[in-house]
């Protein structure tokens, strides 16, 4: 297979004008690369800069104080997550990264919260860090909504019409991360990274970096290539689910981090559909429902959830 080219980097306001060269680098990015990188947002640089700031205050805390929100102690996805906690790709080592997962969260009186999901876990928050909550909840807020809209551009180009996913994504199952990667460890060998090779596991994700290099892309024939945005300017990528939802249409890409000798910060929304979403091939016939499929994913990457 022959290499597809740079990775699209796209301007939103021309997507949101519906330019048809943006369209046409879009339509190349879902089928083609599986990347692209997206600028001027409604998410300025400085809002990044203050939510990797915030970060970086937490991960900055004594292991004790990650401890007390570890969730490990969970049934969910909630809260810190310790260095080899996860181990994305079953032939590495776990990852020696360490993260914080928050999620969309059910509002009081929805009636699903009856149902006890864990994908809508209640999120767990730091203590002694008055800023965090207000500084993270709102970049979730913010970035979940650039996502829908970037998600009415995909289904655009994918001849769909632009509602098509509008009614999937009323409680989105949307889990924001962040990764703190540490230097490369000392005696780190060609089995250990700070996260393995993989495909995301849902819809769309978009990535907020503090502009350190490490994440690496695996291109038709097999190269791994970097690829990197500033501070402000995001990374999206397009995961399984939406490649099984697309007929193969959407491009899943593998992609790692292996690791370097500056520590990294990255930020990743995973913008998944609601629980009961049908994400079977469009026209199949059949049903696989959203939440089922994330779970699974989840529970044999996470170690506490497999192992539970």
């Amino acid at each position: 297979m022959t290499h597809p080219g740079p990775i699209p980097r796209l301007d939103a306001r021309a997507l949101d004008a519906r330019a048809p060269a943006e369209l046409a680098a879009l339509h190349r990015a879902v089928t083609e690369t599986g990347f692209l990188t997206l600028h001027s947002t409604a998410i300025t640089p400085a809002q990044v800069a203050e939510l990797i700031g915030a970060y970086r205050s937490f991960f900055a805390l004594p292991e004790t104080e990650k401890r007390r929100i570890d969730m490990a102690r969970t049934g969910a996805n909630r809260g810190w997550g310790g260095p080899r906690s996860e181990r994305v790709d079953p032939a590495s080592n776990p990852d020696y990264k360490e993260v914080f997962d928050c999620g969309f969260e059910l509002p009081p009186g929805d009636p699903w919260r009856a149902r006890g999901l864990s994908v809508y876990a209640d999120n767990l928050w730091p203590e002694g860090l008055p800023a965090f909550r207000e500084t993270v909840e709102r970049y979730q807020r913010d970035a979940l909504a650039v996502s829908l809209r970037l998600l009415r551009a995909i289904a655009r180009v994918l001849g769909a019409g632009e509602d098509h996913f509008a009614n999937k994504f009323t409680r989105p199952m949307a889990l924001l991360r962040a990764n703190h990667y540490p230097p490369r460890p000392t005696g780190a060998g060609p089995r250990d990274f700070g996260i393995g090779a993989h495909t995301d596991y849902g819809c769309l994700t978009l990535l907020a970096t503090d502009g350190v290099p490490g994440l690496e892309v695996m291109v038709p024939g097999g190269e791994w290539v970097p690829v990197a945005a500033p501070p402000g300017e995001f990374i999206v990528n397009f995961g399984e689910m939406l490649e099984m939802w697309s007929g193969g249409r959407v491009r899943a890409t593998p992609h790692r981090v292996v690791g370097g000798a500056e520590e990294r910060i990255s930020v990743p929304l995973f913008v998944n559909p609601d629980w009961d979403a049908n994400v079977a091939p469009t026209g199949s016939g059949k049903v696989i429902h959203a939440g089922p499929h994330l779970e699974k994913r989840f529970a044999e990457t996470y170690l506490h959830l497999g192992a539970g």
